[in-house]
């Protein structure tokens, strides 16, 4: 039987991907088990400063749900939404590296993470309403908050994809290339923000995110309150002690 998920480190980055390529890559119930646990560690390990979410293949990164373990009686969700992913708040930066094309939960799984590379063919889309139903794992609350309304409307009430280049124009995705490249990109982004104090890359995630929930005067306070911890941390010192002395900073991640 295959693993669902593959784990692999290099350095500071968790490599994680789903490997279904033989179903298009659609979450069944023990893919979003292994994919929650999978976060749910890296949250905690210390040594893991970014994480890389993939797929196996070139054609998908993901179909989104298995229809036939759905027909079974399986729902790929768990405390954390669909794929362990769409309703949790992860404390450390996320990148997707999408192989291939994403729809319906596995655009969904997509919209979770803070930072999209993406192949040059994949496509996207939410195409519930096709079928009677709506994008309910996060498409209709995330996507909104990613790219344009108008855009991100016509997606939802039409059902129709978006390209990686018309991704990549609106905003959605950070990075289109051939799909040879996609995951060496991800790992050069993800190696450039590990070059950074990982308190302040968490924390800079943390407010820019929240802030978006709060009116002015409410992200000001957050800021500055967020402010005031990390310029007193030993990492702060560090970053100006090291750049007197010409040096590469060692981060402590406090």
């Amino acid at each position: 039987m295959t693993e669902e998920l593959l784990r692999e480190r290099e350095g500071h980055v968790e490599i994680l991907t789903i490997n279904r390529p033989e179903a298009r890559n659609a979450i069944n119930l023990a893919t979003a088990q292994a994919l929650s646990a999978a976060l749910d560690a890296c949250a905690l390990d210390d040594d893991v400063w970014v994480v890389v979410l993939t797929a196996s293949g070139d054609k998908a990164f993901s179909a989104g749900m298995d229809l036939k373990a759905f027909a079974r009686g399986e729902f790929p969700a768990t405390d954390q939404g669909f794929g362990g992913i769409t309703e949790r708040h992860f404390p450390k930066p996320l990148i997707c590296a999408a192989n291939g094309s994403a729809f319906a939960g596995g655009f969904e799984m997509l919209l979770s993470c803070d930072l999209v590379v993406a192949a040059e063919h994949a496509v996207f889309g939410i195409p519930e309403v096709q079928r009677g139903l709506i994008a309910g794992a996060g498409g209709l609350v995330r996507l909104p908050r990613r790219i344009a309304r108008a855009v991100a409307l016509e997606m939802a009430l039409t059902g129709e994809p978006l390209s990686a280049s018309r991704a990549l124009d609106v905003g959605l995705v950070n990075r289109v290339v051939a799909h040879e490249q996609v995951l060496a990109t991800a790992m050069e982004l993800a190696q450039r923000i590990c070059q950074n104090a990982p308190l302040a890359v968490r924390t800079s995630k943390r407010v820019m995110l929240d802030a978006m929930e709060l009116d002015e005067v409410g992200a000001w306070e957050l800021n500055n309150e967020a402010f005031a911890q990390i310029a007193s941390s030993p990492d702060a010192l560090e970053g100006a002690i090291a750049f007197a002395e010409k040096r590469p900073p060692q981060w402590q991640g406090r």
